[in-house]
């Protein structure tokens, strides 16, 4: 399968909002989905680094960096991390760095943009708090379904057996 979003909107539109933003995607996995997680901070990575140091089976964390890129809120070695934590992906409301090798790592990454610039670490930041992206109000255990078409969000899990 390349693509999930134009099928997943054919069969469940009702059921499914679409973020609209620039993404672009950075991650070796171009399909990602599962169980939101999300954090809320603004260039300073700590909470994100320490959320995916943590089991994210069946999980993607969503970040809202508040649409910020003048620091990376994602690099390479907080990649591999989530990568070993089994997460299906990462979605960055903001920068991230180390796109080549992001692009070699089997994790799910979109984001608004690369930024070469690591962040502040304060350990400030919230974790899953209530999030808006782009209009869309973003809550912990939706789920979220990403390709290179884009960026939805649901209350409840679809049933993607239809889509075989």
């Amino acid at each position: 399968m390349l693509d999930l979003l134009p099928d997943l909107f054919d069969y469940y539109e009702d059921k499914l909002t679409l973020v609209q933003s620039n993404w672009n995607t950075y991650g070796g996995k171009t399909i990602f989905y599962g169980e939101i997680v999300t954090v809320k901070c603004f260039e300073d990575n700590s909470k994100v680094k320490s959320t995916l140091a943590s089991s994210g089976k069946g999980k993607v964390l969503v970040v809202d960096g508040g649409g910020a890129c003048r620091r990376a809120l994602l690099g390479d070695m907080i990649a591999e991390s989530a990568a070993n934590n089994d997460w299906e992906g990462i979605i960055i409301y903001g920068a991230v760095r180390d796109v080549g090798t992001l692009a070699t790592i089997d994790i799910g990454v979109q984001a608004l943009a690369s930024n070469p610039i690591k962040t502040d670490k304060k350990d400030v930041g919230l974790v899953n708090a209530d999030i808006e992206i782009a209009g869309v109000t973003i809550k912990p255990n939706m789920m979220v379904y990403a390709d290179k078409n884009g960026i939805a969000v649901s209350e409840k899990p679809l049933d993607l057996i239809v889509l075989s």
